[in-house]
């Protein structure tokens, strides 16, 4: 523990304030915590041989969007000689160093995981990576071939020299930098090729079993490119490129196409990573870096093979046996008639709220089902939605399509900053358009991130409004691998709120009040640290039960603190960074903070105030705000109250699972320090939950 935190905590009397910065954790650093999370699962013996290989295929593409984006912000910002510190007192200067300390030492675990681990466990599997040298005269010909009708055809040898300068390199991309020498002039000369994207990153061998990495064939066949030409060192490097759009959306006169042109320029921002393997020369190193730009401090040398993500070709063998138990989503019960038939959705909320769980339950018969049905319903007038991710074959996106061809008035925000993904919302953008659907592209200034849908239903005389409030994204594909929640309701507080919320989004007209929902970036900082001090009051009878992705807002984290000095007993799950530091003498002593990171991922937001055993009812609500800065002030957020008791007692079982799982179960220390839970491994929240909803299931099947 730090001195300083152990003398301030000393002091008899002390507020918040009195800690310091000290009472709070680095962002960034925190975030490469959860990549060394990731790697815990990728060197886990217990855990399936692919789902290992999933693991640091996952922690690859994070450390690629790490660099794109917060390590080039803070370039930014150190070249500008920002002073503004982080929560933790560090300026953009003097956070840089530690980052790079932390890759380096993450970096060096990949290596051994995938060489020495990997590597052995998958050939005893009997899935080979091999090494060109490794083949025999056939292979070796068979992989000739394929060079020759697949991959050569598509190459572009570019030379280095006066008349042909360093070609720009395209952000993430495999390449070569070859040394070749004329033998007739012996002038050498340099040339980069690049290894196409659109081809698989590793050939599979006619056997099935065994994989040579696409760069791997390209050189061997160097010759076949540079005819008459000695080739000498060849080696794979790659570029990481800031990928943080700069966009000035007050700025621009159509935001669609002023997005589109950005774009465009995000594959060749400015270099903040060179990634080079551990055979090339130090002269190669230093000529790439130097056409690049790029200080030697941004050069990071591998041994394993570069491009990790490349890793999920391999996780897409049919191998069972490798992977982890297979999962098919279940319907929940009310959505079935007793012949097996789809139920009225409608019919249903006008009984009670229904609250689905994903991916226990399934999403395409539940929320895909409540914007069919309504497409389809003659007596639904209107369809609004928010869209911030969704997958490329959309079940929603098509209803929507086919609700504005049946001439309902359809409107769809469709958020075109949504990070990495404004490329496939910009075509969806279009798609609906094209069909007549009344397309929104945001709110200026703000990115809206809420997951809400509402239907409006001519029933007699009036109009009914249902709506859905969840913690994820529109999109089928993740909601079988992210864990979610949503909430279907005829609520009329609930759907008059979310009613008030589209029409600021698609109107003109400013964020008023709200009868139960809270809304960023209005009410959902207000909202949540007044309940944190409503329980405050209670001091040990008070109980707060969190679960988020992420923990760095300032606001909420001193408000924690406080409820703990009274004595609260605090429960935070945070899957990701976690600016909180539990367990400090005076400050923190009564908070817990865990992460889970398994077989599904933990993407549900959860705040739960109240001891279930209390005078008190308890206050649940669920939604897509994290407790961030970002969440609380620059994107448009929504969390709605639980309000059925069943429910209330349902979200309270899922947060009781999270709490006592000792299977995928990280705990943070007040040193800053994740240590994984050794417990007996009884208690795996994701077969527990599983497990559940089968049995629920088989009951109301016999029912």
């Amino acid at each position: 523990m730090d001195d300083q935190v152990q003398t301030e905590a000393s002091i008899e009397e002390h507020s918040v304030d009195s800690f310091g910065t000290q009472r709070f954790a680095n962002r960034e650093l925190s975030r490469l915590d959860f990549g060394a999370r990731l790697l815990d699962l990728a060197e886990d013996p217990n855990q399936k041989l692919l789902e290992r290989v999933k693991f640091l295929a996952i922690f690859s593409e994070l450390l690629d969007e790490f660099f794109q984006v917060r390590v080039a912000n803070l370039e930014d910002q150190a070249e500008a000689n920002v002073r503004r510190t982080s929560v933790d007192g560090l300026t953009p200067a003097e956070q840089l160093p530690l980052m790079r300390a932390r890759v380096l030492e993450l970096a060096a675990r990949v290596d051994e995981i995938f060489l020495n681990q990997l590597i052995p466990a998958l050939k005893q599997a009997g899935i080979r990576l091999s090494k060109w040298s490794e083949l025999d005269a056939v292979d070796q010909a068979f992989l000739s071939n394929f060079f020759d009708d697949l991959i050569f055809p598509v190459l572009t040898p570019l030379s280095v020299d006066p008349g042909h300068p360093f070609p720009i390199i395209s952000n993430l991309s495999l390449n070569l930098a070859i040394v070749v020498k004329d033998s007739q002039s012996g002038e050498e000369r340099v040339a980069r090729v690049k290894v196409p994207a659109n081809l698989p990153r590793f050939v599979v061998m006619p056997d099935g079993e065994r994989f040579v990495g696409l760069e791997d064939v390209i050189s061997a066949n160097l010759a076949e490119l540079f005819p008459g030409m000695e080739i000498g060192e060849h080696n794979a490097f790659r570029v990481t490129r800031n990928a943080d759009l700069a966009l000035a959306e007050e700025e621009a006169d159509d935001l669609l196409v002023a997005l589109e042109q950005e774009l465009a320029r995000r594959r060749f921002g400015e270099a903040v990573r060179l990634e080079v393997t551990a055979d090339s020369s130090a002269e190669t190193r230093a000529m790439l870096a130097s056409e690049l730009g790029l200080p030697p401090e941004s050069v990071y040398v591998s041994s394993a093979p570069l491009g990790l993500g490349g890793l999920w070709a391999l996780y897409g063998l049919d191998r069972p046996d490798l992977k982890g138990q297979s999962w098919k989503p279940i319907t929940p019960h009310q959505l079935k008639n007793a012949d097996g038939s789809k139920a009225d959705i409608f019919e249903v909320l006008r009984k009670g709220d229904l609250l689905v769980h994903h991916p226990y339950d399934s999403f395409s018969a539940s929320v895909e089902q409540f914007v069919a049905q309504a497409a389809h319903d003659p007596d639904v007038l209107g369809i609004k939605q928010t869209l911030y991710r969704t997958s490329g074959d959309s079940p929603i996106v098509a209803s929507l399509i086919e609700a504005a061809a049946a001439g309902k008035q359809v409107a769809a925000l469709v958020e075109l900053k949504a990070r990495f993904d404004e490329e496939a919302n910009i075509g969806w953008a279009k798609a609906l358009e094209d069909a007549g659907v009344h397309v929104v592209y945001g709110i200026v200034g703000y990115k809206t991130h809420s997951k809400t849908a509402l239907v409006l239903r001519r029933e007699g005389n009036r109009i009914r409004r249902y709506c859905h409030i969840g913690t994820g994204n529109y999109n089928s594909r993740t909601a079988r691998i992210y864990e979610d929640l949503g909430l279907l309701t005829a609520d009329e507080d609930i759907a008059q709120d979310v009613g008030e919320l589209f029409n600021y989004l698609t109107g003109f007209a400013r964020l008023g009040e709200f009868n139960k929902i809270l809304v960023s970036p209005v009410t959902m900082r207000s909202g949540i640290v007044e309940e944190i001090e409503h329980q405050a009051a209670l001091g040990p009878k008070g109980r707060i039960t969190i679960k988020c992705n992420g923990l760095t807002d300032p606001a909420s984290i001193d408000a924690l603190y406080r409820a703990s000095m009274a004595g609260v007993p605090i429960d935070l799950a945070v899957r990701g960074m976690c600016c909180l530091r539990p367990g400090i003498p005076g400050l923190s002593e009564t908070i817990t903070v865990r992460s889970i990171v398994g077989e599904f991922l933990e993407h549900s937001r959860i705040f739960a105030f109240g001891d279930p055993n209390g005078i008190e009812p308890v206050r649940v609500f669920i939604g897509s705000a994290d407790l961030m800065e970002r969440n609380l002030d620059r994107r448009i957020e929504a969390a709605a109250p639980i309000g059925d008791p069943t429910l209330i007692h349902k979200v309270l079982h899922i947060l009781d699972l999270v709490f006592h799982d000792d299977t995928n179960t990280w705990l943070l220390g007040p040193d800053q320090r994740w240590r994984r839970l050794v417990g007996t491994g009884e208690h795996s929240l994701h077969e527990t939950l599983r497990r559940e909803a089968l049995d629920a299931s088989r009951r109301n099947e016999t029912a």
